[in-house]
């Protein structure tokens, strides 16, 4: 019997996914069930949503949607939609409104200061705020959190992620400010160290929001356009006052896809010089010249540089500029950050050597830190997170061997990830020390269950450590406790436990743990309760004032049942008595009445069947007759006949009880074949009493089986009757079954019948299978399967599986078949792809393809190639045994045959469908002109160096085989001046040294019969220059010397780009420059010092670089103390003034009345300019309450304890003689809330 149907992993055919919308807008999820009767319940931060004014539930079959109006901030929450057993979790992110800019100047588009808003990130698999948006939502499918919280300040750590170079990421970490007395603050670090608030602008934005509905802080950082290097290890930390936690996660950076197109194979070339294609070495020089690196168009390809650096260095005037240009907003924070910097360190008199920056060290390990003193007696303090390390038990080792100054911590756990300082005297230095968790595995796996509805169950696995966290999921659906109490999960040390109390239909399912370092899967399977019969009812025939008892047994002994007579409910009485014990169900009737006799009908409550007999009433009368009566065998009162065959279940007691007749009374012999049994206490014996005579075998067997013969004997005469017994068991277990194939998930198994079928027909099998190193055996149906050839389902690909079988006949099931040899289910591939033919000629054929799109878990065996001739269905294989390539030559062919061939891809399940080439092909070589395929790069002039190597590779086409010439300038090439190698398909020219002779063009043609095709390559050989000519001083005055000269008479066979002058004191003959790469044959040397003598030289520079020998002058000059009036030029004032210009705008805020609030922007403008506060247009420059600041353009309003009336609109407004500039905010002031009013909302 099939098993039935795979049920769906998930209950929702089209889930809900994460969406951004704007304040005030309008927004809707939709969700499509499986079923159209499925109930579905939507919720908001775990709590149920009902329509209102603000929500809006619609359900038509099973088509589901929720709708939110008039989206606030506060709407930006984590929804959930649940039907059934799956609950999918998405959000919806608030954007605020954009803000409608100041009319800029004339002439001015628009602030060009204003970045345009980054598109949402791209959330990756290790990203915990949204899923993908071309991807499934994960029902609950979040990553388990592997690290232990230390002071549990976070409610969500950010998890390890994936990106694709040039694509977005966002990491997000939600902290609960219920037990926190001030807002939490939060860093974000790359590495051990590298602070990334400074690291704001293109690539990365820190983002920070507050739900006040659940008192949760959420943080987010968001990468970019990501780069390689933004590959590695990353730490979020989080501190309020004296609590602290942290946590580090990695980010993987994934290489773009090459571009299509590159064919790598040209780049495989040998450098044979004997034509050869296999011979020589391999050269891979074209691949490095023609190769690109792959750059997305928007990446950034400048260097990161350190911001911090470029500013310690600016001057003030310039830090604004600097700001803007990397994107750093927050001034006020950067200029404290640069003044703490910009004390200098002094250098330290206590520390010869310091702590490291950090530290880290494995769970359960231990580790030494160390420093060097300069005083060898001094006395060091240890601190940790800022408290003194007592000196108690042995945690902590403090050792002192000369200078070195040693803490030794031993057997680490994640309450030692902290900050160490070393202190003497004012003086100390500060590690961090991170403690890794190494990762926990699964030590004992989940073993397959099958239970019957109601049951319990319990999915037990054991991992590696104590007190270790895991995540349950159900069809790929993470388990929670708050799915009404229907899932317990129980931690004992290692064990861990899900126990289901009362299992249903629904329940059954692929369950899997998962932990930081493995994960377990099991399957569930859970059978409706079949109630079986395990003794019947047996129709009885008793003589009056005797006892009758009705007596059968089922399955479950919860059953309850009802008794009938003749359709009447019997009810118990004074002679009737109904029991039930565990599994027997009994009616006994005491002094048995004519009227007692009828249909007698058993009826378990709960089923739609019952077990009938019959009660026959005996009633003997004995007339008294003086004379003998002869004996006499009733078997007809028994309802039986001389030829009934009565049948015994092995091992039962079979006991038969003959009327017998006859004055006087008979005597009883009782022979099985030619064997009398006599009376006695053995397993078959006999016995006889008046009007009876008594047959019993005590637990029958086999043997027992025959025909029994009782004779009965008085002087009148003698009754003989032959009684057949069969006796029927169970059969004997099949052979050991044998696997005929096997599937994805599936496998064929079949077995022959038992050799003895018990004495009763087999009704069917039952099917049993396990995992190879699992000791549970799972049944697969439940009803006898008829056939002896079972397919067996729902199994996991990959994983080694055992199978057995059971016999059955109605007598019961018989032992297990010896369990079948373990096998693996795989799937055969899929067909590989992109079959074509490559080449082809008279005798040959090369045909290629790619490897198939599904694989499996077993492992690609390689190839097998077949071919047909057209018209015929006999495959030939191309080869012996199979190839590992993707491409073959098929030789010895026979030219003007027109051949079909396939490819078939082997794994361990055997072929995979084939490949065929859609049309026949005809061996017969194609003629093909020649064609030159000349590189882009050789187009061009190719330059090189005296001494360098030349290796130019040419493709091209032609069939069959064209000739192949080079020339150069025109004469035939000698092979004294380059090596040429040609193949089928290219030509190689190779020149391993080259010199200035080498240069000129080389022509190459290919050619094939009269047609050819020619390219020309152009070589140019180059060498450093001459020095110049005739040099000389043409002219002195004052500190100034004019000199000329002459090009060289050897350039170097390439352009001179240019001339080096320097100069030197004939006192010192030190060589200074004067002019470097200077284009022209003249220049003046300025700027020289009186008194002194000078000599000149100049060098010639061309592509290679500096002639080896300069030209010097012959004459020196010597400068006169004569002095010179200087006048200096006269120069325009450049005029730096501008008009106003607000680079930061005002924020709307929300405050809450009572507390300090500020307003902040920052204003350029030169002259400096004139600034005015407004609130909802009145001038509040004299207001008391307010206090105005300004700091290098940074200004700020400080409101003193602000009521609800000082909500409103609020103006900055700067103003100088080149025009204005005005930006504006709009400031809520919420009430406080009482303490009463806090206590009755929580």
């Amino acid at each position: 019997m099939p098993e039935p149907a795979k049920k769906p992993v998930s209950a929702f055919a089209k889930k809900p996914k994460t969406q951004e919308a704007e304040e005030g807008s309008c927004v809707v999820f939709e969700a499509e069930t499986e079923k159209s009767e499925a109930k579905v319940k939507w919720q908001c931060n775990s709590k149920d949503i009902a329509s209102s004014n603000k929500y809006a539930i619609t359900a038509a079959g099973n088509k589901h949607s929720l709708t939110i109006k008039d989206i606030t901030m506060e709407d930006a929450n984590v929804y959930a939609v649940i039907a059934g057993g799956s609950k999918v979790k998405f959000e919806l992110r608030v954007a605020s409104k954009p803000e409608v800019p100041a009319e800029a100047p004339a002439g001015e588009p628009g602030k060009a200061d204003q970045a345009p808003v980054p598109p949402p990130a791209a959330s990756t698999q290790g990203e915990t705020s949204a899923p993908t948006p071309d991807a499934h939502p994960a029902e609950d499918a979040h990553h388990p959190d592997t690290r232990q919280d230390l002071t549990g300040l976070f409610t969500e750590k950010p998890q390890c992620g994936e990106v694709t170079v040039g694509e977005n990421i966002t990491f997000v970490a939600k902290v609960n400010a219920d037990s926190l007395l001030k807002k939490p603050s939060v860093k974000w670090f790359k590495g051990k160290w590298m602070d990334l608030a400074s690291k704001c602008g293109k690539h990365l934005q820190l983002k920070e929001t507050y739900d006040r509905n659940t008192k949760v802080y959420t943080f987010e950082m968001q990468i970019v356009a990501a780069k390689p290097n933004f590959a590695g290890g990353y730490r979020c930390e989080v501190s309020s006052k004296d609590k602290f936690d942290s946590c580090n996660f990695d980010l993987a950076v994934h290489e773009a896809r090459a571009p299509e197109g590159l064919d790598i194979r040209a780049a495989f070339r040998r450098t044979s010089t004997d034509g050869k294609d296999d011979s020589g070495e391999l050269d891979f020089s074209a691949l490095l010249k023609k190769r690109e690196s792959i750059k997305p168009a928007h990446m950034n390809t400048d260097p990161d540089v350190d911001v911090w650096d470029i500013l310690s260095h600016a001057p003030p005037s310039e830090f604004e500029k600097i700001a803007f240009q990397y994107g750093i907003t927050d001034l006020r924070g950067m200029l404290k950050r640069l003044k703490k910097m910009k004390k200098e360190e002094k250098k330290s008199e206590a520390f010869l050597k310091k702590l490291d920056p950090a530290y880290q060290v494995l769970k359960g390990h231990k580790i030494k830190l160390g420093v060097e003193v300069a005083n060898e007696d001094v006395e060091v303090k240890w601190l940790k997170n800022g408290q003194e390390i007592q000196k108690s038990g042995s945690k902590y080792i403090f050792e002192c061997v000369g200078n070195m100054r040693y803490l030794t911590i031993n057997h680490c756990s994640l309450a030692d990830d902290a900050a160490y300082t070393c202190v003497i005297g004012e003086e100390k230095c500060t590690t961090e020390l991170f403690v890794k968790e190494p990762p926990v595995t699964i030590v004992k796996n989940l073993e397959d269950q099958m239970v019957m509805k109601g049951e319990r169950v319990e999915l037990e696995c054991e991992v590696s450590e104590e007190g270790a966290n895991v995540k349950w999921e159900k069809d790929g659906v993470e388990l929670t406790r708050d799915e009404s109490l229907k899932y317990r999960f129980k931690k004992d040390g290692c064990k861990h436990v899900l126990i289901i109390n009362e299992a249903t239909k629904e329940d059954g399912g692929h369950y899997k743990v998962k932990t930081n370092g493995g994960e377990s899967v099991a399957e569930l399977l859970v059978q409706e309760k079949e109630l079986e019969i395990y003794q019947s009812i047996a129709d009885l025939t008793v003589k009056a004032k005797d006892q009758a008892v009705f007596k059968c047994e089922v399955s479950d002994e919860n059953v309850k049942g009802t008794w009938y007579k003749n359709g009447v409910e019997v009810k118990p009485n004074a002679r009737t008595n109904i029991s039930h014990i565990g599994r027997i169900h009994k009616l006994t009737i005491d002094e048995v009445k004519p009227e007692d006799e009828g249909d007698y009908t058993f009826v378990p409550d709960g089923y739609a069947f019952n077990l009938s007999a019959k009660l026959n009433f005996l009633e003997v009368k004995i007339d008294f007759v003086p004379r003998q009566d002869p004996p006499k065998i009733h078997l007809d009162c028994m309802g039986r006949t001389s030829d009934s065959t009565i049948i015994v279940v092995a091992g039962n007691k079979l006991r038969l009880d003959v009327p017998i007749t006859g004055d006087p009374s008979p005597t009883v012999i009782w022979t099985k074949g030619e064997k009398v049994i006599t009376e006695g206490d053995g397993r078959v014996h006999v016995e006889s009493t008046k009007g009876h005579c008594i047959f019993t075998i005590e637990g029958a067997e086999r043997q027992d089986e025959g025909i029994y013969s009782v004779v009965v004997r008085n002087p009148a005469g003698e009754d003989t009757a032959d009684i057949s017994v069969k006796v029927v068991d169970v059969p004997d277990p099949p052979q050991a079954p044998k696997i005929l194939s096997v599937g994805e998930d599936s496998c064929i198994v079949q077995w022959e019948p038992p050799l003895f079928n018990g004495g009763d027909p087999i009704i069917g099998y039952v099917v049993e299978r396990k995992k190879l190193r699992s000791y549970r055996w799972m049944r697969l149906n439940f009803d006898p399967y008829p056939e002896t050839t079972f397919e067996a389902r729902r199994m996991i690909e990959g994983m080694a599986y055992e199978m057995r079988v059971y016999a059955v006949n109605n007598i019961g099931m018989s032992h297990h078949s010896p369990a079948s040899q373990p096998f693996v289910p795989v799937a055969p591939t899929s067909e590989p792809i992109g079959l074509h033919v490559e080449d082809i000629s008279d005798t040959s054929i090369t045909l290629k393809w790619r490897a198939p799109e599904r694989i499996g878990a077993a492992k690609l065996e390689g190839y097998g190639v077949e071919y047909c001739k057209e018209g015929t269905d006999e495959w030939i294989p191309a080869n012996q045994g199979l190839t590992e390539r993707s491409s073959m030559t098929i030789k010895n062919l026979t030219t003007g045959d027109k051949l079909l061939f396939r490819v078939r891809a082997y794994n361990m399940a055997g072929p995979s469908s084939p490949a065929v080439l859609a049309q026949p092909v005809t061996i017969r070589e194609i003629m093909q002109r020649p064609k030159i395929w000349l590189p882009r790069n050789l187009r061009q002039t190719l330059i090189k160096k005296v001494g360098e190597t030349v290796n130019i590779m040419i493709p091209f086409q032609g069939k069959p085989r064209p000739k192949v010439t080079w020339s150069k300038d025109g004469e035939p090439l000698e092979p004294s001046i380059a090596s040429v190698r040609n193949s089928d398909f290219d030509s190689i020219l190779f020149i391993r040294k080259t010199e200035r002779k080498h240069s000129g063009q080389y022509d190459l043609t290919v050619q094939i019969e009269n047609v050819e095709d020619t390219a020309k390559v152009m070589l140019q050989i180059v060498d450093l220059p001459g020095p110049p000519q005739v040099l000389k001083i043409v002219d002195v005055w004052g500190f100034n010397v004019a000199l000329e000269w002459k090009q060289p008479k050897d350039n170097g066979n390439c352009e001179i780009s240019g001339y080096t002058v320097q100069k030197a004191d004939k006192k010192t003959m030190e060589w200074f420059t004067v002019h470097d790469h200077y284009r022209r044959t003249h220049c003046v040397a300025s700027d020289l010092i009186m008194g002194n003598e000078y000599i000149f030289r100049v060098f010639s520079i061309n592509l290679v670089g500096l002639s080896l020998e300069p030209l010097t002058t012959k004459d020196s000059v010597f400068i006169q103390k004569s002095g010179i009036d200087y006048k200096s030029p006269a120069y325009r004032e450049h005029d730096f003034s501008e008009a106003p210009k607000f680079t930061h705008p005002l924020v709307n805020r929300s405050i809450i009345a009572g507390y300090n609030a500020t307003l902040s922007c920052a204003v350029r403008g030169i002259p400096k300019p004139k600034v005015t506060w407004y609130k909802n247009k009145m001038d509040i420059s004299n207001e008391a309450k307010y206090r105005m600041l300004s700091k290098q353009g940074i200004l700020t309003l400080e409101i003193r304890k602000p009521c609800p009336f000082d909500g409103g609109v609020y103006m900055c407004k700067a103003v100088n003689d080149k025009g204005e500039d005005v930006v504006e905010c709009k400031l809520e002031v919420r009430p406080q809330i009482a303490k009463e009013e806090k206590k009755e909302a929580q």
